[in-house]
């Protein structure tokens, strides 16, 4: 796995946990929520009006995986709202792994070695004791997390299999999935009215230019990851791009004033531990 794969797996998961902490350090996370999901949309609109259509047969997945990433989407600003970064993260990132692994093997009859599986297992059983070293984890932000894990490991399973099924299409696939972005724009007006979403242009707009950034990072982030899907296995894929939760830890002590204990440290070699197996 540690090939060029598994190198570019790695830094999307450092991607992935750079534009988790841009969302979590702003104070208005639907509202950065939306304006990332508007510079996704824009990029995927560009792309797709210079790329053939995906295969038929990979439309029904384009479609799921949209929908189910504007559920995530939703359900992460939730999990947001009621934790620290260092625990509602390692909660939703740390379930998915084994969810993934169970939902390949199912609809994808994907095997997997035992060292690889012990692999899963050691990265998602160090990224969730991580949520609980920080204090007593209340109901509200276990279940908020846990949905989002689990949107997490449905659009990942969705997408493997409908990226495979795109015939090698893998930019295509993700542009036209990510055109689904623009129904958070939709759901935000909805909610709070359209001067709610222009008027930090005027009176935030490094606000505004920190999310728009942090889009093109999340773009860039899975865009990778839906890249490895295509041949390398689903559960294995997912444990390494969740290792970003070891450098949403980082982030979290170097910019956004989290403390970490020697015990999180020791969760973070156990996670880095299970990656290295699952590039043996």
């Amino acid at each position: 796995m540690f090939t060029y794969t598994g190198g570019a797996v790695l830094f999307a998961a450092v991607l992935h946990a750079s534009w988790n902490a841009l969302l979590h350090g702003n104070r208005d996370r639907f509202l950065s929520m939306t304006w990332m999901s508007v510079a996704i949309a824009a990029l995927s609109t560009f792309i797709v009006m210079r790329l053939p259509l995906p295969p038929s047969a990979a439309w029904p997945y384009v479609v799921a995986s949209g929908l189910v990433h504007i559920v995530y989407n939703v359900s992460l600003v939730r999990s947001y709202r009621r934790s620290d970064l260092g625990q509602a993260y390692p909660i939703a990132r740390g379930s998915s792994p084994l969810l993934v692994t169970l939902g390949a093997a199912l609809f994808a009859h994907e095997p997997i070695g035992a060292l690889h599986a012990l692999g899963i297992v050691m990265v998602s059983g160090g990224i969730i004791a991580l949520a609980w070293q920080k204090g007593r984890v209340s109901p509200a932000v276990g279940m908020a997390a846990l949905v989002t894990g689990a949107t997490i490991a449905v659009y990942t399973v969705i997408d493997g299999i409908g990226v495979r099924l795109s015939g090698g299409a893998a930019l295509t696939y993700t542009a036209w999935m990510f055109l689904f972005y623009w129904l958070m724009p939709v759901l935000f007006v909805a909610k709070r009215g359209v001067a709610a979403l222009w008027m930090p242009l005027r009176e935030t707009p490094l606000a505004v230019g920190s999310s728009l950034a942090g889009g093109l990072v999340s773009y860039a982030a899975y865009g990778i990851v839906i890249w490895a899907l295509q041949a390398g296995a689903m559960g294995s894929v997912s444990a390494l791009r969740e290792t970003s939760v070891v450098f949403a830890v980082l982030i979290g002590r170097m910019f956004l004033g989290e403390t970490v204990s020697a015990r999180r440290w020791l969760a973070c070699v156990v996670i880095a531990s299970g990656a290295v197996c699952l590039g043996l």
